[in-house]
């Protein structure tokens, strides 16, 4: 073989090679610029500023010995278990249709939290109308006009009221003779709902009453203590 044969041949090898690198997913790479990685899908947003609550709060206290729908009895067990810790809870929520927040006001018994009685009061204008904005204040009546109107007063003890997708569900505990403060015999449940916009009132929807058994829990009797080997 000469040397111009020889020459030849290494220049159609080398022109066969670089064929294959052009062609598309044939090669040894493919051409075009690389994937990059979707930086806006793993993009964390930045912090909003901090928005103001929904509600705003009341005292509850100072409330309920301002209101005289509440009973002696229940202002006189009105005190603090622990320094300043009332046994009180406190639900706001809308019930009533007013623009305004509404607030349920809960009071239980240090002891063993028994409901002593439930509240509903609704944030309405010195005229006596729902207000627009409640007050932060938290007495019966505020600096900026806004006041608390009972519209609810349950005192059947125990007792206890919440929201429940926007009407309130009020629940009493029943008593039989021998009954343990933490197992009542049976449960009587009322849902009510407000009508009659701003002069109206709460009405009763639906009543549901559960029995509990006494074979099963604490609620029964005591287990038998096994017998010492």
């Amino acid at each position: 073989m000469t040397a111009g044969t020889t020459a030849l041949a290494g220049i159609s090898a080398l022109g066969l090679f670089m064929t294959g690198c052009s062609t598309g997913g044939t090669g040894t790479r493919d051409e075009g610029e690389a994937a990059q990685p979707d930086k806006a899908a793993h993009a964390t947003p930045s912090p909003s500023a901090s928005s103001p609550a929904p509600f705003q709060k009341v005292d509850p206290v100072r409330l309920l010995k301002s209101d005289p729908k509440v009973s002696t009895r229940v202002k006189a067990q009105l005190k603090p278990c622990t320094k300043d810790e009332y046994p009180i809870d406190v639900t706001y929520g809308h019930l009533t249709g007013a623009t305004g927040q509404d607030v349920i006001v809960n009071v239980m018994n240090c002891a063993d939290a028994v409901g002593l009685g439930s509240y509903v009061y609704r944030a309405t204008t010195a005229s006596g109308s729902p207000d627009a904005s409640a007050s932060s204040g938290s007495s019966a009546s505020s600096a900026s006009g806004s006041s608390y109107e009972n519209v609810f007063t349950a005192e059947e003890t125990p007792v206890y009221a919440e929201i429940d997708r926007g009407d309130l569900v009020v629940t009493r505990q029943m008593y039989a003779p021998g009954d343990k403060p933490a197992f009542a015999s049976s449960e009587v449940v009322t849902t009510y709902h407000w009508s009659g916009g701003a002069s109206g009132k709460f009405a009763q929807q639906s009543q549901v009453e559960n029995d509990y058994s006494k074979a099963v829990g604490d609620g029964g009797s005591p287990a038998p203590v096994p017998a010492t080997p």
